[in-house]
């Protein structure tokens, strides 16, 4: 089972402030406790919402606004991508985060990724077999 933990953003994330040398210490050596143990599959950070920019559809017509977002705690300041077996365990993974994070303060979120199999019948053979050249293609392009 594939999760995404999402870390939330807050004031600072939103307003550009680094990690110091310590949280990024701490970080990097969750991380690299994630990876050792076989789990982790990806993680980022991610700039504030200022240089970011949405696009909202409305009768099938893009519209572009771009950032900053207001409602801070509906953004999203990084991820990381773990493959687990159950959500129990990644819930266990989840607790281990560095608690200096955002004074001890930080909220996170967990999210299942969704698998081919959870789709069914609809996502047939010929569709299977798409998704794997676009993942193939994908890995090629890092």
């Amino acid at each position: 089972m594939r999760f995404m933990i999402i870390r939330r953003a807050d004031k600072d994330t939103e307003a550009g402030v680094l990690p110091d040398e310590k949280l990024l210490a701490a970080m990097g050596a969750y991380n690299e406790e994630m990876v050792k143990a076989g789990v982790m599959l990806q993680g980022e950070g991610l700039h504030p919402t200022s240089k970011g920019a949405r696009v909202k559809f409305t009768n099938g017509k893009p519209a572009i606004i771009d950032g900053p977002f207001t409602e801070t705690k509906e953004l999203i300041a990084g991820f990381t991508i773990i493959q687990v077996k159950s959500r129990q365990e990644a819930l266990e993974w989840l607790k281990r985060w560095p608690s200096m994070d955002a004074g001890g303060n930080v909220e996170l979120e967990l999210r299942q990724i969704f698998e081919d199999d959870d789709f069914g019948a609809e996502f047939t053979p010929a569709l299977r077999e798409q998704e794997a050249r676009i993942r193939e293609q994908s890995a090629k392009n890092r």
